[in-house]
């Protein structure tokens, strides 16, 4: 089962470089949300 993970976890990469290679490179999650204010005041 671990030589199986290893291959899919490889084709995984591939497709992603694949993916980025055709289509440019994937956005970046935002490792910190940005704050918004809020106006609470009621």
């Amino acid at each position: 089962m671990d030589y199986i993970e290893k291959v899919l976890e490889k084709l995984g990469e591939w497709v992603d470089k694949l993916i980025d290679a055709l289509f440019g490179p994937q956005a970046q999650p935002d490792h910190e949300p940005i704050p918004v204010p809020v106006d609470d005041r009621q």
